[in-house]
């Protein structure tokens, strides 16, 4: 299963619904590579784009393939790949060390990541405690990401900071999601920090706390921010608009489909996890929903935001920021 997983085959996102595009309807298909970092519900849209077969209908066939952590920009960066769903604190990193990419479809809006750590460590927690009290409890403590210098790694530096400790009093184990799970039940760690779905498991089970949740707000200050989005090399659509825009149109159509028809997304999203309970995986789609907005544009404002959640994360020098974020996203292909 996890093999089926990691390579998750014919792949293309959704769009407004409409006639197609001329080049499906004469059967051309423009062909593509879409790389993520991981398996998660924060890649939802791309899924049920999948499993409804959205991207044939606007003229696109994306063959998704999984490569952990900042390994799925860089792909894009190297040229193995068109595409990739990657934070925008990535993208703005990039392009700070002169590798510039462009964004083109804003699929998460504000921080996706949630961290747990074992109840046994939790005496006293007050789970309705401000954001800073509850993250102290993570001082000393051995916390698994998914990837060094992932946004789900930056996020627990960030928070770690933001409730005045150095984040390098955490230890960091670098796991994959459902190994994290196993680690933290024979207590080789003491939390971990993941998307949904991979936290509700020990938090329905009774044997985690949550110390943040970026879908139940946590920090404030990060609203928007450009948590994940579609990017390519600047030259990609202006080279195979038909592709872009058909990677557009899909997103928007799926999106649709989260928001207006949720029992159905969340069938299929089922399929894509039988590993999960119902409950969990409802909890889990739930917590997506929040943070997928419907309308799918990029702005500055979110791109301003995940710089400043790299320079804080330490991922990012303050004299490395970008004097403007002008010609590094686009709303041409989700309009």
């Amino acid at each position: 299963m996890r093999d089926k997983l990691m390579l998750i085959g014919s792949f293309v996102v959704a769009a407004a619904v409409g006639v197609a595009p001329l080049c499906a309807q004469q059967g051309k298909l423009e062909d593509g590579v879409m790389a993520v970092p991981v398996v998660g519900l924060a890649f939802s849209l791309g899924y049920l784009a999948d499993d409804l077969n959205l991207g044939e209908k606007h003229g696109v066939r994306i063959k998704t393939v999984q490569i952990s952590g900042i390994g799925a920009m860089n792909a894009v960066i190297s040229g193995s790949a068109d595409f990739t769903q990657s934070s925008g604190s990535a993208i703005t990193r990039a392009a700070a060390r002169g590798q510039p990419l462009i964004g083109i479809v804003g699929t998460i809006n504000r921080p996706s990541v949630q961290v747990v750590l074992r109840k046994d460590l939790a005496a006293g927690f007050d789970p309705k405690a401000p954001m800073e009290q509850r993250v102290a409890a993570l001082r000393g403590r051995t916390i698994a990401v998914d990837a060094i210098n992932s946004v789900i790694h930056a996020y627990v530096r960030y928070i770690a900071k933001r409730a005045g400790f150095d984040p390098e009093e955490i230890r960091i184990a670098v796991l994959q999601p459902p190994t994290m799970l196993a680690a933290l039940q024979t207590r080789q760690v003491d939390g971990f920090a993941m998307a949904p779905p991979w936290v509700q498991k020990p938090l329905l089970d009774g044997e985690a706390v949550m110390i943040a949740s970026g879908p139940d707000g946590d920090p404030a200050e990060l609203s928007p921010f450009a948590n994940t989005l579609v990017a390519t090399k600047p030259d990609t659509c202006a080279k195979r608009k038909a592709l872009c825009e058909g990677v557009g149109r899909t997103f928007r159509e799926a999106a649709g489909i989260m928001f207006d028809r949720p029992s159905e997304a969340l069938a299929l999203l089922k399929k894509r996890f039988p590993q999960l309970d119902e409950r969990q995986l409802a909890v889990a789609f739930e917590d997506i929903r929040k943070i997928t907005p419907r309308d799918l544009r990029l702005t500055a404002d979110a791109f301003e935001k995940a710089e400043r959640f790299n320079v804080e994360a330490g991922l990012l020098k303050p004299d490395e920021t970008l004097k403007s974020y002008d010609g590094f996203f686009t709303d041409q292909f989700v309009k």
